[in-house]
């Protein structure tokens, strides 16, 4: 059976997945990737769950100091992550489908499920105060605020 749109959309998620497990050497309860494509930017981030503490991906030595948290490896992820922002662009370009503005994934390790929230209005290109970056934020205070 030949691929269709929604099995190369899933591939290209699964590889951002796969990118966060990557910077965490596999180590982490659940993933959480934020990605946004509004006019011509992208922005990218992510964080985990670790031992039932949702913790920034720069933070992670708080838990256990067995991650590389450097600047450059954070950095490695987060190119990885916009490559795939732009492949799901291209892919959704060619297949007249339209491209979400804000893809927010949660990776469940031990269920291996994603679930996965699209919105395709912008979310912060027209606000007069918040970035992307303040939205990943708040996402990630929303998420850590539900576990407490």
């Amino acid at each position: 059976m030949a691929k269709v749109f929604e099995d190369y959309f899933s591939e290209i998620q699964a590889d951002m997945v796969y990118a966060c497990m990557d910077y965490v050497n596999g180590k982490a309860d659940k993933v959480y990737i934020y990605a946004s494509r509004e006019g011509r930017m992208i922005s990218t981030d992510y964080f985990f769950e670790i031992n039932g503490q949702i913790i920034e991906r720069h933070k992670l030595n708080l838990i256990s100091p067995q991650y590389d948290i450097s600047p450059d490896h954070q950095n490695v992820c987060l190119e990885a992550l916009n490559e795939d922002v732009d492949e799901l662009e291209k892919l959704c370009k060619e297949h007249d489908r339209p491209m979400p503005t804000e893809i927010k994934m949660i990776y469940d390790v031990a269920k291996n499920s994603l679930g996965i929230k699209y919105k395709y209005d912008n979310q912060w290109l027209d606000h007069p105060t918040k970035g992307p970056d303040d939205i990943a934020d708040e996402w990630f205070e929303e998420i850590k605020n539900s576990q407490s």
